[in-house]
């Protein structure tokens, strides 16, 4: 599909990339790996036309389309999320114009041998192939699959894009770079604002997806459940592998082992023969086998060891300060904004020395939780800290925070109290932050330095308590793996929010679940929890038993009160069922009233509307009423859905 072939990068005199060459092939899922400022990004830009190489060249095989997710972005408005998402399909709508246009000219033709009548058929077919495989036919239904896979609810679908935050913003243009089906995706940390059910999703419709995927991430797990093949950039160069991330690692160890075996044993065999030659050079004797040797060392090819950059981040937490036995402790505390509860009644005790990690889909309360307990918030209940508890905070958008005119050892200097401040250049030093880059401005940093200089500033003083919202965000593997290591080591407690498996693995032994306002602890790994909640969601879907894909109706359904462990988790079930029937009849009337304004816009005879930037209008009409007849079908799926939980028998 694409060749990349000898293509070099420099700044100046710094060469980030020196004649790399690959094929990127169809159905190729490409995990591009290296430290931070490797060049990953620079590469999937250039791959995308985006930038531009110093020399080289890359060859683009006919029809190949792309699809680029960059890691920041500017976020378009004025739409709702559907309407957002429905721009998808520029291409297919320009195509069923054309097949529409073309399918009239034929009718109209009885030149049936000529050429011409012969290349409107082929035009026809093409057209036909390419809207199928786009998917035309089934919009309405790509639409809602894909949005709420990446965890969107119906209700979201006629929210304005500007309500979300930059996270949510960008699962809508990840939606609509999975719609438009290109023959490549190239993305670049797309986990970086997924929850962990969103991830899931998103591994699966990536290894299923029938073009090629080349992507950047720093989430061990995601690129061993979608990756097949391992691009690693180091030093300028590449080195590729026909294996995901972790078959990688021991491949590229045992590599590199070999090499400097051979490089060792080449070494000894040169040292031996040149000793030789020394010692017997003069000798007549021996002038053949001398002159030989020399021979031999002159066409001698040379074992070369790969340069490997060894540079890493090496730090430990200071010791925690003794703080009581419970650290954290809640009764009651509801959060909410105007008429929005976030959280309700939250009951939890967090005892010193736990690792508690913060699980859920976005949006249930967990950056929301860690502000009350910083009290950067008002909040109703109660919630308080144990004696002597002194916390350390990353917030999730700690690069953000960082004041971008001050230099990066201005940046600890000016918070550091006391004999630590003598120490300053050596904690920086440990995060590879030395020489004249100590000088550097906050604002010409990388994500990853921003990062490792937000966690510097935790070394700063001992804290008892560490509150980490998605601290592994930005940073590289290696630095990860160091991070955890040292949070493992730590004597404190740590209460963290993260959506990254591996990461979590056998760092934290206990969850606390984030699902409806409520907050549901869990004593385990990740994995476990994981395991779990498939379990329970399959058992969900037996209880539910919706209408499947191919229309049966004869599914039995075993769904009773006695399923549920009391009457409250039963109400509260009902009340949900309930809720989704009146949220769903909201959005028939809304379509509703959007139908009947195009339909008076009609009558006055109006060819087009200001909807989606002045479309024709009757394709903006076909649109509502598609999303009409999807609308009834849900109202009447959730009917259904009721009728079976309150008459499981009937």
């Amino acid at each position: 599909m694409i060749s990349i072939n000898q293509l070099t990068v420099d700044f100046g005199k710094f060469e980030l990339f020196k004649q790399i060459s690959f094929l990127i092939e169809n159905g190729d899922r490409i995990g591009l790996v290296g430290k931070n400022g490797a060049g990953k990004s620079t590469l999937l830009k250039i791959i995308a036309q985006v930038d531009k190489p110093t020399s080289g060249d890359i060859s683009y095989f006919t029809d190949t389309t792309i699809g680029y997710l960059p890691q920041q972005m500017v976020y378009p408005t004025g739409k709702t999320v559907f309407e957002e998402a429905y721009t998808a399909f520029e291409e297919v709508i320009k195509a069923n114009k054309r097949l529409e246009f073309l399918n009239t000219e034929i009718s109209e033709r009885t030149d049936y041998e000529s050429d011409a009548y012969h290349k409107l058929i082929e035009e026809i077919s093409h057209l036909t192939d390419r809207i199928n495989i786009l998917g035309g036919h089934s919009i309405q239904a790509d639409i809602e699959q894909t949005l709420t896979g990446l965890g969107f609810e119906r209700s979201d679908f006629t929210r304005g894009t500007q309500e979300f935050s930059g996270g949510w913003r960008m699962r809508i243009e990840l939606a609509k770079l999975i719609l438009r089906k290109p023959s490549i995706l190239l993305l670049d940390e797309p986990t970086n604002h997924l929850d962990i059910e969103s991830i899931q999703w998103l591994e699966d419709f990536l290894s299923n997806y029938p073009g090629a995927v080349v992507l950047v991430s720093h989430d061990k797990a995601f690129l061993d459940n979608v990756t097949n093949r391992t691009i690693e950039i180091s030093m300028g160069k590449i080195y590729d592998y026909k294996f995901s991330y972790s078959e990688y690692v021991v491949q590229r160890e045992e590599r590199l082992q070999q090499q400097q075996a051979a490089y060792d044993n080449q070494q000894k065999m040169i040292q031996d023969t040149e000793k030789f030659i020394e010692r017997f050079r003069y000798k007549a004797t021996k002038a053949v086998q001398v002159q030989s040797r020399i021979k031999h060392l002159d066409k001698i090819e040379r074992v070369e060891v790969d340069e490997t950059d060894k540079s890493t981040i090496q730090f430990r937490f200071p010791p925690a300060p003794r703080s009581g036995t419970i650290v954290s402790e809640s009764a009651g505390a509801t959060k909410r904004y105007g008429e929005k509860i976030i959280l309700e009644n939250i009951e939890y005790v967090i005892e010193r020395g736990e690792k508690i990690a913060f699980v859920g889909r976005n949006g249930e309360g967990k950056t929301t939780l860690v502000k009350m307990i910083l009290n950067e918030i008002e909040y109703e209940g109660t919630l308080k800290l144990g004696h002597n508890v002194s916390i350390g905070y990353y917030a999730q958008n700690q690069d953000e925070l960082l004041d971008e005119n001050k230099t990066v050892f201005d940046t600890l200097d000016e918070i550091a109290v006391g004999p630590i401040r003598t120490k300053i250049r050596d904690i920086l030093g440990s995060f590879l932050f030395s020489g004249e880059t100590i000088d550097k401005k906050v604002k010409v940093l990388s994500g990853g330095e921003r990062a490792r200089l937000a966690l510097a500033k935790l070394l700063l003083q001992p804290y008892s308590l560490l509150l980490l919202d998605e601290p592994t965000n930005h940073l590289d593997m290696r630095s990860k793996d160091i991070l955890k290591q040292a949070l493992m080591s730590y004597d404190g407690t740590i209460i963290m929010v993260s959506h990254d498996r591996d990461f979590l693995n056998g760092l934290s032994n206990k969850l606390f679940e984030f699902k409806n306002r409520k907050i549901k602890p869990f004593l385990g790994g990740i994995y476990e929890f994981l395991k779990v909640k498939k379990i329970e969601n399959l058992k969900e879907l037996e209880r539910k038993n919706p209408k499947n894909e191919i229309g049966t109706k004869e599914v039995k359904v075993s769904a009773s009160k006695n399923q549920f462990l009391d009457k409250k988790e039963y109400d509260k079930k009902l009340r949900k069922l309930k809720n989704q029937i009146s949220d769903t009849e909201n959005k028939i009337s809304e379509t509703e009233v959007k139908i009947a304004s195009i339909e008076k816009l009609l009558n006055e005879g109006a060819t087009h509307t200001t909807l989606f930037e002045q479309k024709p209008i009757l394709e903006i009409y076909k649109f509502y009423q598609d999303m009409l007849d999807q609308w009834m079908n849900t109202w009447e799926q959730h009917h259904q859905e009721l009728e079976i939980f309150e008459n499981p028998e009937s």
